[in-house]
């Protein structure tokens, strides 16, 4: 089977209809469309979720505006960054955006290089934040990333047979994470199949 060229829609409450974008994406030379309307009440992307789990290396997702696959720069960098790593490409129509191409390549380049700098400042800032809060006496750390309700489901979802990149990625965490959640229970054996990448 040769590569597939994925598009994605998502609309929000106030904007019903998926006609304008599909209609996009269908000129677009796009071959199969996931739908989401998103709502203020649910963070759920069904199809979007989908969507990630049908790609493969050397296909192609296309949107008509960036704005309508991340939520968030945050959001918009972990998805072109998993995009990159499983080889498959990003068009966006309206921005004229490609990754398949080195202007492309380098924008997320640049995006990702904000990102990092970001990260950095602010964990700088925790840093001296920790500091002087030790120096009067208090004592600070950073939060954790699971609470009961997230190891719970975590769990369930592992033991119903999702992929441990896969329950990371949907409860918003790192790998590393989730693997210290089931290996606090001695009734979850992770296997070679579930660990691997």
């Amino acid at each position: 089977m040769g590569n597939l060229v994925f598009g994605y829609s998502r609309v929000s409450t106030a904007d019903q209809s998926h006609a304008s974008q599909e209609l996009a994406l269908r000129a677009a030379g796009v071959q199969q469309v996931f739908l989401d309307t998103y709502t203020g009440a649910s963070a759920s992307r069904p199809e979007l979720d989908k969507l990630r789990l049908t790609i493969r290396q050397g296909d192609t997702v296309v949107v008509t505006r960036l704005d309508r696959l991340g939520r968030s720069a945050k959001d918009l960098l972990n998805l072109s960054s998993e995009f990159e790593e499983k080889g498959v490409n990003l068009v966006v129509l309206e921005q004229n955006i490609n990754t398949a191409t080195p202007e492309g390549k380098l924008f997320f380049t640049i995006i990702s290089a904000m990102a990092e700098f970001e990260r950095s400042l602010i964990s700088a800032r925790t840093k001296d934040g920790l500091a002087a809060a030790r120096a009067r006496g208090m004592k600070g750390g950073r939060k954790p990333v699971m609470n009961p309700a997230k190891t719970l489901a975590a769990q369930n979802m592992f033991r119903d047979g999702r992929h441990v990149s896969e329950i990371a990625s949907v409860i918003g965490v790192s790998r590393p994470t989730i693997y210290k959640v089931l290996n606090q229970r001695a009734d979850v054996e992770l296997t070679p199949i579930q660990s691997s990448t």
